[in-house]
């Protein structure tokens, strides 16, 4: 299945949904093909795209079509990621909230343990989350500035 063949097919999937949970799938799959499009990839990189997109089958009926997109869109993001370090606006911003999260949870029980159990721990979560948006928001701007961001 060719780029433009997965957009055409997303793009008739898209009109006729009727939930905005399927349209929000389908419509992430369109912005990732369009902005794959407009990419300059050698000709194996772009077979590799569309051997991947060939083998999540998405022609076929499935029975819950939603899902099936939703778990073939985790599956391409993934693979984008892995291959040619690709990653959405905000994918190092998402990372950096929940493992700064993690350890200022982590941070909280252990050094704030002087203060109120739950103060310390309020305390450590937001820290942890700041510094972890600080990071992300960082690195993002660092993929952005590299085109490696969808």
């Amino acid at each position: 299945m060719t780029l433009q063949e997965a957009y055409n097919f997303f793009e008739r999937l898209k009109i006729e949904a009727t939930k905005k949970s399927e349209i929000r799938v389908y419509e992430k799959f369109l912005h990732i093909l369009s902005e794959l499009k407009k990419r300059d990839f050698s000709k194996d990189e772009f077979q590799s795209i569309e051997a991947k997109l060939e083998s999540f089958n998405l022609e076929s009926n499935h029975e819950n079509g939603k899902k099936y997109f939703k778990n073939a869109l985790s599956k391409f993001e993934k693979y984008l990621k892995d291959t040619f370090s690709l990653t959405s606006k905000v994918y190092y911003t998402n990372m950096g909230i929940g493992i700064g999260s993690s350890f200022g949870i982590l941070f909280g029980i252990v050094m704030l343990s002087s203060l109120e159990r739950s103060l310390g721990i309020a305390l450590g979560l937001s820290f942890g989350m700041l510094i972890g948006l600080i990071n992300g928001r960082f690195i993002d701007g660092k993929a952005r500035s590299e085109g490696r961001v969808l």
